[in-house]
Parts: structure tokens; C-alpha cells; sequence
């Protein structure tokens, strides 16, 4: 079979929206000059589009024309690794996604701890950060609360009554194992994220075991965040104010 079919038969396998890069489709490694060849050709034919040096994809097309991939689309080919999940979308994008901002942002921030995700698509920017654990597939839905209990002072356009409501729910609704998880990446966080983490557990009618999340803290120290005792009872024991 041609390099060309080969890859048009993959093609044609994929979800319209779907992104992916050159190992995605399933070639030799001596096959990669003749496909850069093809894809130019399926380029020109509309079949598939590139989004970056390297990565690709098909569109999608509505009644209003050419709908680009979803932003976590956009973004999975740097999200991940050999089929491992590295990195995870954070920052402004995230809090958006979440429901804590109206606000869209014009740069998208990729936390990962092995790699600097670092591209552009159209105007919009990727920029990276450090995640302060591993990421997996496993945990970054956990590092993504974290990082929105680190950022909660800085959230745009933030609603902190209708936040904490939300946050808690998420924190609440993690098993056991997930809880404990949550709290000991918090101990690799900036010491807001584990206060304001220890008062939501705390909240909770389950007893945990939140000592760890306390040795942190510096009990000299006050926690600026602007939530009110009565949004969130828990946050004086926390020197949250």
C-alpha cells in the first residue's frame, strides 16, 4: 500500500476535530520523507490542516463553516508523551473552564514538570510553567483544583461565595484515596493553597487527618485572601482572612 492511502485510510478513521502528529498515523520510520510529501498533498485537498510544525488535523465543518479542534485538542499532541499524559492546561483557561471566570484569556498556560510547552495558534499564545508534581493522567485533575486554590486571590472577574461553593464540591466529591492525594501534593504548594485547602476539608463531616497540611503553615503568618467567615467558617483556624 502507498504512503499516501496509508495515511488517507488513517484519515479517514478520525473523528473531524481530531488532532495528531506524524507517529499517530501508524508509518515506518523510512516512510516519514514520502509522507511529508502526502501530507502537503491532503493539505492542498482541505482533507487535513496544520496546526503547528509537526501536528495536524482534520476539520470539522457546521452549518457556519470550518470549527477549529477544541482548545484541549488543540493542545493534546504537547500534552502528551508517548501515549503518557506530562503536562495539563492551567491558569486563566482553566479557571474559565471551571466556572470561576467569565473571562477568556488570550495566552493559555501548560503546566508540566519535564517540559516547556511553548507554541502559538493563530493569536493566541502557549506558555509554560512548572507544575510543582509529576503530572499523569492519574493526578492532574487533582493539581488542577490546587492550582486554582493557589491562584484564588487572582482569579479574575472571581466570585469567592459562589468559588468556595464550587471548589468544595470538587473537593468533597473525590474518593478517599483522591483526598489523600490532593493533600499531599498540597504540601509541595505554596503555603496558601494547603490553608485554604485544609479549611475546605475541614468543613467536611469526615475526619482527616489534616496535621500535615498544619506543619506547613507558619502560624505567624495571615492569608490574605478576601474570604469572609461566613463563606467559608473554617478559614480563621487557617489564619485565612
Amino acid at each position: 500500500m502507498k504512503v499516501v492511502e496509508k495515511i488517507e485510510r488513517k484519515i479517514n478513521r478520525m473523528q473531524e476535530g481530531t488532532t495528531f502528529r506524524y507517529r499517530q498515523l501508524g508509518l515506518d520510520q523510512s516512510e516519514y520523507s514520502a509522507a511529508a510529501k502526502a501530507i502537503e498533498r491532503l493539505i492542498k485537498k482541505g482533507m487535513i490542516k496544520r496546526l503547528s510544525t509537526g501536528v495536524f488535523y482534520k476539520p470539522k465543518e457546521s452549518a457556519f463553516g470550518e470549527l477549529r479542534p477544541r482548545e484541549a485538542e488543540l493542545l493534546k499532541p504537547y500534552l502528551f508523551q508517548d501515549g503518557k499524559r506530562i503536562a495539563y492546561i492551567t491558569g486563566g483557561s482553566l479557571y474559565n473552564r471551571l466556572g470561576l471566570t467569565t473571562q477568556v484569556p488570550k495566552t493559555i498556560k501548560v503546566a508540566s514538570k519535564v517540559k516547556r510547552v511553548t507554541t502559538k495558534f493563530g493569536k493566541t499564545e502557549v506558555k509554560p510553567v512548572k507544575s510543582y508534581v509529576d503530572v499523569t493522567n492519574e493526578n492532574f485533575f487533582l493539581l488542577e483544583i490546587l492550582d486554582a486554590l493557589k491562584d484564588f486571590k487572582t482569579i479574575p472577574d472571581l466570585d469567592k461565595k459562589s468559588a468556595i461553593t464550587l471548589l468544595k464540591d470538587k473537593i468533597n466529591k473525590l474518593s478517599e484515596n483522591d483526598q489523600a492525594k490532593i493533600i499531599r501534593y498540597a504540601l509541595k504548594y505554596p503555603p496558601r493553597a494547603a490553608a485554604l485547602l485544609g479549611a475546605i476539608l475541614e468543613l467536611s463531616k469526615e475526619s482527616k487527618d489534616l496535621d500535615g497540611l498544619r506543619k506547613k503553615l507558619n502560624p505567624l503568618t495571615n492569608y490574605k485572601l478576601g474570604i469572609k467567615e461566613e463563606t467559608l467558617p473554617t478559614a480563621p483556624e487557617w489564619n485565612i482572612n
